[in-house]
């Protein structure tokens, strides 16, 4: 019996987690069918996927009743429900925690997006995050904005395990693994257990198409055309080449030899939005050991139903995509720009999504009230 494309997908090395978390989808089993018949290993959530999921869900009806009995502000229900959703998912996670030493069985929240260029304020959100889930399993979100990046190694020194986001560009990714780095000697320094602490840097893919993809259109030239939907995967899988280069310095060796986890690099922006690449594209393109792939569950199931898994799709590959990079580059696409505009367009659009959860739960609130 051949096993399944996700089964295959997981014995090349690739942890996959699902891009989704609803307390319906905890409640009616979902989540934990998806561990047993998908290969799910974990889950990452972000605004935009909280505001849905309250938007939709009458799950939370009895918990909005009691935080409006308790005459909770705005925020302090949004805390407490999204914390209560990602603790509840992290103890379905639990047994796949054990299994795998904490490095899979790991549920992500974020911090809230408007600290996003506050340092402090993001240190301090993190903490309290971490202390409410007071799950071990958990990861805290923290975008790699040049804010971002001290929060990142305070938050990770204080022993708490990070999932880096809104990763665009080599260079920042660079800076991402350098904070890491830096959190764990600082980690060590303040007595931590380092085997303990855990973290990926999501590196963004399809988005860098999208807006490429724009740019080449408008150049208009067949050589322009002809490099469409190949920038995400080059930028990708060039990630994947500092990846290798970074957890080999002496600098790493040092703190593995100390019990340190190399931060794995995450695949994000799974989902294609060019219908016409393959909708699986983002996931049999970029396999390799040691990373995860966060996906949308319509791309888990396009995965699963015809997926094809041919094993690393990465090593082997830098030539051709640093090549791929020079093309672009010589059709007048401006890579810095690009991720640049890529990373204020995430951050905007995560407040935006902040407003919409706001704006529901306080909706919520007021209707509860008056009930």
């Amino acid at each position: 019996m051949t096993s399944s494309p996700t089964a295959a997908l997981s014995d090349a090395g690739v942890s996959i987690w699902l891009d989704d978390l609803s307390r319906e989808r905890i409640t009616s089993g979902s989540l934990k069918d998806l561990i047993a018949s998908r290969n799910v290993v974990g889950v990452t959530t972000n605004p935009s996927i909280f505001a849905a999921a309250l938007a939709n869900g009458e799950s939370y009806a009895a918990q909005v009743q009691q935080l409006a009995a308790s005459g909770a502000t705005v925020d302090k229900a949004v805390f407490e429900i999204t914390t209560d959703d990602v603790l509840q998912a992290c103890d379905v996670f639990a047994p796949v925690a054990a299994a795998t030493d904490g490095v899979d069985g790991r549920v992500s929240i974020e911090v809230d997006p408007r600290l996003s260029r506050d340092t402090q304020g993001t240190i301090n959100e993190a903490k309290e995050l971490f202390d409410k889930v007071g799950r071990s399993n958990v990861l805290i979100k923290i975008p790699a904005t040049p804010e971002g990046l001290p929060a990142i190694t305070a938050v990770i020194a204080a022993g708490i395990s990070v999932n880096v986001t809104l990763i665009f560009s080599l260079q920042r990714y660079r800076e991402v693994i350098n904070a890491y780095m830096a959190g764990i000697e600082q980690a060590r320094e303040n007595g931590h257990d380092l085997s303990t602490i855990h973290s990926v840097a999501s590196f963004f893919v399809s988005r860098v198409d999208t807006e490429i993809d724009k740019r080449l259109d408008a150049v208009g030239t067949d050589e322009a055309k002809a490099l469409k939907g190949k920038a995400g995967l080059a930028n990708a899988r060039l990630a994947y080449q500092v990846w290798e280069e970074q957890f080999a310095t002496e600098r790493w060796q040092v703190l593995a030899a100390a019990g340190a986890r190399p931060q794995r690099p995450l695949w994000a922006s799974t989902g294609v939005k060019d219908p016409n690449l393959p909708d699986t594209l983002y996931v049999t393109e970029l396999v390799a050991p040691g990373v995860v792939n966060t996906m949308p569950e319509k791309t888990l199931e396009a995965t699963a139903d015809h997926g094809v898994i041919t094993g690393d799709t990465i090593t082997g590959t830098y030539t051709e995509s640093a090549a791929v990079m020079d093309d672009l580059d010589r059709a007048g696409i401006d890579y810095n720009d690009v991720v640049g505009l890529l990373e204020t367009e995430g951050l905007d659009k995560f407040v935006v999504s902040w407003g919409e959860l706001l704006e529901t739960v306080s909706a919520a609130l007021t209707s509860a009230q008056e009930a």
